[in-house]
C-alpha cells in the first residue's frame, strides 16, 4: 500500500521559530520517506541535541532523541545491530562539527550503511546563537559580542577526508531538490553525508533567506540572482562508476574543489558518490557470513519463560569479594 505523506506526520507541537529552515528540512524528511514508500515500523529516526535535533518527535516512524554529539554512536548500534533499518540521522553543525566531531570522522571510516542530515545554520540556535564550528572567521551574527576569532570548517571538506561516499549539499528553502536528496543520500549503498543551508531567523542575521535568494547581488542586466546553484544542471559528473583507484582520485580532488565554493556562488546537489568502497555490515558478513541472516537484533536472547539465555554464574563467581 502506498504510503501518504500524512501517515508520517504527528501531531507533536513544535516550538521552531518562524521562518526557520528546520521547517523545510522536515518537511522534505517526510516527503522523502513517503516517496521511497518506507514501513515506519522498520524505520529509526536518531537525532543528537539542538533545535534541528527535535525532528524526530514530528516524524512517525521509530525515534531516538539522544545525547549532544552522540546520534552516531547510537545510530551505528541501531544499524549494526538490525541491518534491515532504514537509519536516518539528523543533527545540527554545533551538533555534528563540534562535540560530535570524534563520532563524526570515526563514522565516515565505517561507511555503514545510512544517511546523515547536518542542519548548518552557523549557531548554536537552541543555547541562544554563540558561534558554531561552520560559522566564518570574521563574521559577527547579532548575538556575538565581537566577530567570530575561529576558522570556520567546511563539512563536504571534512566528511571527503573522512571516507563519506556519498557527500551532498542542499537548501532547506528549496524544498523539492532537498527531497530528492535526500532519497538519492537514503538509496546510497554507503555513509551518505547531507549538509543543509538553513537559515536561523532568530540569531543569524548574516545568511538569511533574503541573502540566499541574492539580495544584493545582480547580474549584468541588474536581475537579482540567487546564490545556489545546482550542481546537476551545470553537467558535473559526481559517480564513481568503476573501482578505477584514478577515477576515484579524480572524482575526489573534483569535489574538493567544489567544496571551497562558498558565498555569491555556492554549489547544491551531489558532490561525490562512490559504491565501490565496502560498507561495514559487507565487512562484518565477510568475516561472519551467519550476520547477514542472523543479525544481533534476530537473535533469541531468553528462554520462552523469560529467563535469559545467557550463564554469566562463572563469572560472577570470579567477581565474588571474599
Amino acid at each position: 500500500m502506498a504510503l501518504k505523506l500524512s501517515d508520517l506526520k504527528t501531531t507533536a507541537h513544535n516550538d521552531w521559530c518562524p521562518g526557520c529552515g528546520d521547517f523545510g528540512i522536515l518537511n522534505a524528511v517526510q516527503m522523502a520517506l513517503a516517496e521511497m514508500n518506507v514501513d515506519p515500523s522498520s524505520t529509526v529516526v536518531v537525532s543528537g541535541v539542538g533545535c534541528s535535533s527535535k525532528a524526530p518527535h514530528f516524524i512517525k516512524t521509530y525515534g531516538v532523541h539522544t545525547l549532544h554529539g552522540r546520534s552516531l554512536p547510537f545510530a551505528t548500534g541501531i544499524k549494526l545491530a538490525n541491518p534491515n533499518l532504514e537509519v536516518i540521522v539528523e543533527g545540527g553543525d554545533g551538533d555534528g562539527m563540534g562535540i560530535g566531531a570524534g563520532h563524526f570522522v570515526g563514522s565516515g571510516r565505517r561507511n555503514i550503511d545510512m544517511l546523515y542530515i547536518i542542519h548548518d545554520n552557523g549557531v548554536y540556535g537552541l543555547t541562544k546563537g554563540q558561534a558554531s564550528p561552520t560559522l566564518g572567521l570574521g563574521m559577527k551574527t547579532k548575538s556575538l559580542p565581537s566577530p567570530n576569532m575561529n576558522q570556520g570548517i567546511n563539512p563536504l571538506l571534512l566528511a571527503i577526508a573522512c571516507g563519506y561516499t556519498w557527500i551532498a549539499r542542499g537548501y532547506s528553502y528549496d524544498v523539492r531538490h532537498l527531497k530528492d536528496l535526500i532519497v538519492k543520500g537514503a538509496k546510497h549503498k554507503g555513509f551518505a553525508f547531507l549538509d543543509v543551508l538553513q537559515p536561523c531567523p532568530t540569531y543569524n542575521d548574516i545568511q538569511t533567506k533574503e541573502y540566499w535568494a541574492g539580495e544584493g547581488l545582480v547580474d549584468s542586466t541588474g536581475k537579482q540572482q540567487p546564490r545556489t546553484y545546482k550542481l546537476e544542471e551545470t553537467g558535473y559528473d559526481p559517480v564513481v562508476h568503476s573501482d578505477d583507484e584514478a577515477e576515484m582520485e579524480k572524482k575526489v580532488q573534483q569535489a574538493v574543489l567544489k567544496s571551497f565554493e562558498f558565498g555569491d556562488h555556492t554549489p547544491i546537489g551531489v558532490f561525490y558518490q562512490n559504491e565501490f568502497i565496502p560498507t561495514y555490515e559487507e565487512r562484518i558478513a565477510h568475516k561472519s557470513p551467519s550476520y547477514k541472516t542472523n543479525p544481533p537484533a534476530a537473535q533469541q536472547i531468553a528462554h520462552e519463560d523469560g529467563t535469559p539465555l545467557a550463564n554469566i554464574r562463572k563469572l560472577l563467581e570470579e567477581l565474588r569479594v571474599t
